[in-house]
């Protein structure tokens, strides 16, 4: 057994399979091999960090970047799977396995040029984007549920991939307020690709287990194939749920609030809505504005649509929610949001 395996086993961290075979961890953002300091101080030097590493790759010329990155790519399959040609945004397990950090890594992920990339403060920041939706999410279940019933949670995930935040968001709540989760839990992924999909339900088979961090919780996982531009079956889950009276609560790690057209946000924030009736709390990350990213290398090399929370927040009330909460990151803030009734 590889020793990277062997480590993480013993010191208790969970492994699930992907749908091509191989075994990764299961990022557990309260474990000490993932949790990041996200205090003040701790973002102080996180941000130090990369602004000193944005500033040393700014003297490399063009042409000489452009070559140094292919040869990157191929002897990691992280950068291959980021920077290979026609690469318009990160699938979902690349976009998984580069969060987990360079000390975690495990095969076909573990090359030496692996490690390297997984441990630049830029790719940093996408773990800490994780974790700061779980924590926003978290945030929203403590306010929402009520130890006092058991009336069914569910998590509803747009291009959610592995749905790693909504399983953390679930961790962190297990830690701090265990009986809140004494309930029937789903967590319904709705996104294009079952892959990602496929590791999310057995991570969460994984953390089920005895030992695990949700342990003895009643908790299922689904998966909806959807296209974010139809919100026919969104707004007949929604129907559904509001109708049965569940609690229900989303999030957009990544994905709708960063890649969608406006029209799409607006449209699928309103299913969510349900007309004031349905999901209380969403979070989501919100690339940051054309400014505030302006200078970063690579800032433009996905089909992100630079927003920023001036242009995202009438969005949201056109839908029905208002923007509370938000945490910083390097090309985008994650935010709560909460229905425009809730305080």
């Amino acid at each position: 057994m590889q020793s990277t395996e062997i480590a993480l086993r013993n010191e208790g961290v969970a492994l699930a399979r992907t749908s091509e075979g191989y075994l990764l961890p299961v990022l557990d953002v309260t474990h000490p091999r993932f949790a990041m300091a996200d205090d003040e101080a701790g973002l102080a030097r996180l941000h130090k960090t990369f602004m000193r590493s944005e500033r040393d790759r700014r003297w490399i010329p063009a042409f000489l970047m452009k070559m140094i990155v292919r040869s990157a790519a191929r002897r990691s399959r992280l950068v291959n799977a980021i920077f290979g040609e026609d690469v318009t945004f990160l699938d979902g397990i690349s976009t998984y396995a580069v969060k987990l950090g360079a000390k975690n890594l495990l095969p076909p992920f573990d090359a030496p040029m692996d490690r390297k990339f997984a441990a630049a403060p830029h790719i940093l920041y996408l773990r800490l984007r994780t974790q700061q939706i779980a924590k926003l999410l978290a945030e929203g279940l403590t306010r929402q549920l009520s130890p006092s019933d058991d009336t069914p949670l569910h998590l509803i995930n747009i291009a959610g991939g592995p749905s790693i935040d909504s399983l953390n968001a679930l961790i962190l709540t297990a830690r701090s307020a265990p009986a809140l989760l004494r309930r029937p839990i789903t967590i319904h992924v709705f996104d294009l690709h079952p892959e990602g999909v496929f590791f999310g339900s057995n991570a969460l088979a994984a953390l089920r287990e005895d030992g695990g961090a949700l342990r003895g919780l009643d908790i299922g996982m689904t998966h909806v194939r959807y296209n974010w531009n139809d919100v026919a079956e969104l707004e007949t889950l929604m129907d559904g749920l509001v109708a049965a009276g569940a609690h229900v609560i989303a999030s957009s790690e990544g994905g709708l609030f960063e890649y969608g057209s406006d029209d799409a946000i607006v449209a699928n924030l309103s299913a969510l809505n349900a007309n004031g009736a349905g999901a209380r709390y969403v979070a989501g990350s919100v690339t940051r504005g054309v400014e505030s990213r302006q200078g970063f290398v690579g800032a433009d090399r996905f089909s992100l649509i630079p927003r920023g929370l001036a242009v995202f927040a009438p969005l949201a009330r056109r839908a029905g929610y208002a923007v509370g909460e938000s945490r910083p990151g390097a090309w985008s803030d994650q935010i709560q949001l909460h229905a425009s009734n809730e305080g």
